[in-house]
């Protein structure tokens, strides 16, 4: 088995025991807990938690070091989409080829379990013994201010639906919703490596920037050319909503040419660290040729 699915596997465990461990006895209580393991088990390509252990072996951290970190970047995420999906926001009734949470639970219960996962990512950070208290002060600072940044960009993200606006503001407005978890999720890896020069923190926050943007615009490529089978939710979103995207602004073809160079420039980043880039390399590379 390739590291990579090795990765997703630990994060699929992790999260699963994790969530199952703090369900409480009462049916009822137990009942919001049912609700998150529906979204977080649902599957999905689990590439935020899965760059995270990449950066953190690049530096020979132990692994059971690394899970409570991986587990924290995954729930905010899953908590990011179940709000999202929800009708005031994106109005998604598909994720991960299953009704979204709020078409199964309805939306007060879906805006419940959201809150919880974003609760909950906070505290298997806090509660990890393997973690020393000043590292632990600098990941959950970096994930609270992340966070927020992500909320951020969905907020500009939903002012200008149905409004022209240039390339700037896009970008702008992704590196925040998008690429803030993004840039979390490299940077938890180095954050556990207390030895880290500040050349290498530089790189990777650089290196986070280029493959948040270029994640995005991906996204944005992907979610014209492909079918709502392989996305997992419904093709051509944006263009339904009149949400501006690349595609919309800078056109299909020049969108594919500005995501393939920005991963190039990541690439070459990464060739300048103090360790060997091959696994963040390889992950980047398959990135690049993802198909949803």
């Amino acid at each position: 088995m390739e590291i990579l699915e090795v990765y997703r596997e630990r994060i699929n465990s992790y999260l699963e025991n994790y969530l199952s461990s703090i369900a409480p006895d009462n049916s009822y209580q137990s009942e919001l807990n049912n609700i998150m393991k529906y979204s977080v088990l649902a599957g999905g390509k689990r590439f935020r938690p899965i760059l995270t252990y990449t950066i953190a072996n690049l530096f020979s951290i132990d692994i059971q070091k690394v899970d409570s970190s991986a587990c924290a970047i995954e729930l905010i995420h899953i908590y990011s989409l179940i709000h999202d999906d929800l009708p005031p926001m994106d109005d998604d009734d598909m994720r991960h080829n299953q009704p979204s949470s709020h078409k199964v639970y309805g939306e007060a219960q879906a805006i419940l379990a959201g809150d919880g996962l974003q609760a909950l990512a906070f505290e298997v950070i806090s509660s990890d013994e393997l973690i020393d208290s000043v590292t632990k002060v600098k990941l959950l600072n970096l994930l609270s201010l992340s966070a927020f940044k992500m909320a951020e960009g969905q907020s500009i993200d939903l002012s200008i639906v149905s409004k022209e606006v240039d390339i700037g503001l896009l970008n702008n407005l992704h590196k925040k919703k998008t690429g803030s978890l993004l840039n979390c999720s490299v940077m938890f890896g180095a954050i556990l490596n207390s030895n880290i020069s500040k050349k290498d923190l530089s790189i990777l926050n650089s290196f986070s920037n280029h493959i948040g943007l270029a994640y995005q615009i991906q996204d944005d490529v992907l979610d014209v050319i492909t079918s709502d089978e392989k996305l997992g939710k419904r093709q051509n979103s944006d263009l339904v909503k009149n949400k501006p995207s690349y595609p919309s602004i800078l056109g299909l073809d020049e969108s594919v040419k500005k995501y393939e160079s920005l991963y190039r420039e990541a690439l070459n980043e990464i060739a300048l660290l103090s360790v060997d880039e091959k696994s963040l390399k390889d992950l980047i590379v398959k990135l690049m040729k993802r198909s949803f």
